[in-house]
């Protein structure tokens, strides 16, 4: 089933309060996917600054990893941990080297998230035990998406949890299912697009990032995807500029979206958006069937 949620700040004065409020609207979506939460956070750029967000059953690998990596790469790294998950800060013309860095001295370290601007936490458990884990409700930024998760289709575990992130400050959460993300696999493969977990939901990822890298838009992306991708899908998108969403063309999965002059916020269900200020006065509708929404800045 599966509980999805978006939200898009226009204002800047509520930036600060990006991590309750996201947090708030995905809680209340609790019991639509109880087994793994996840969230996605985008924050303001960092001149000269990449973000790499990594995963360790044992916490105890980030001890030393800062100093281990920056030997690696011959400069500075920061490192922030909060509980199973760490924000590395690194000069952003040697995070291509990162990853590679990160499988030699850490071998069962994950990466969940890398870009500028994004950063990505999730885990097995509900998403208010999730959010408190990361302290997500102190956390600021311009916009963020959420997941929580009712398995379907394979284990329930941390790297089957929402949000996917295949591609830098690009990532989507993912309610439906997919019948035709065997072949997708195969094909993105031929393409050279990694794809990890079984989950169908990191092959839909996968594939808008192979359509990116390909040329096209995010909307364009998504408007491709409706051709190509077979199944029921309500897709919420982030990118380090904004988010786009997207439903089949037979719409069968519940959503709901709400736009005001200082945010737009989407929902699996209404009550998802019903404590954001200002709701009252929002103008909600339902997203069209095949049709593409997306905000930038």
């Amino acid at each position: 089933m599966c509980g999805i949620v978006g939200l898009f700040l226009k204002d800047p004065a509520l930036e600060p309060a990006l991590g309750e409020m996201l947090a708030g609207m995905l809680v209340t979506m609790t019991d639509r996917g109880p087994d793994s939460a996840g969230l996605a956070l985008y924050g303001p750029q960092e001149n000269g600054v990449a973000k790499i967000t990594v995963q360790s059953d044992d916490p105890a690998a980030f001890e030393g990893l800062d100093t281990a990596l920056a030997e690696a790469l011959g400069g500075p790294v920061a490192l922030s941990a909060a509980g199973s998950h760490a924000v590395l800060r690194l000069d952003a013309a040697r995070a291509g080297e990162a990853p590679a860095a990160l499988a030699s001295l850490r071998p069962g370290m994950r990466i969940t998230s890398r870009g500028e601007t994004i950063e990505i936490y999730k885990e097995v458990g509900l998403p208010a035990d999730v959010a408190a884990r990361f302290g997500v409700a102190g956390m600021a930024g311009t916009h963020g998406i959420g997941h929580t998760r009712m398995a379907t289709e394979s284990a329930v575990t941390t790297r089957g949890a929402h949000p996917f992130s295949t591609a830098p400050d690009q990532c989507l959460v993912h309610n439906g299912s997919l019948s035709n993300h065997h072949n997708l696999r195969r094909q993105l493969a031929r393409a050279g697009v990694a794809v990890e977990t079984e989950n169908d939901s990191e092959v839909a990822a996968a594939y808008l990032t192979w359509r990116m890298q390909e040329g096209a838009s995010l909307g364009d992306a998504l408007e491709q995807a409706l051709d190509d991708l077979d199944g029921f899908f309500t897709f919420v998108v982030g990118t380090r500029d904004g988010f786009g969403v997207v439903r089949d063309p037979i719409a069968c999965k519940p959503a709901v979206m709400a736009e005001t002059d200082a945010y737009v916020a989407f929902g699996s269900e209404y009550r998802a958006l019903v404590d954001l200020p200002g709701i009252e006065a929002a103008r909600v509708w339902e997203p069209e069937p095949a049709t593409v929404y997306f905000w930038t800045r």
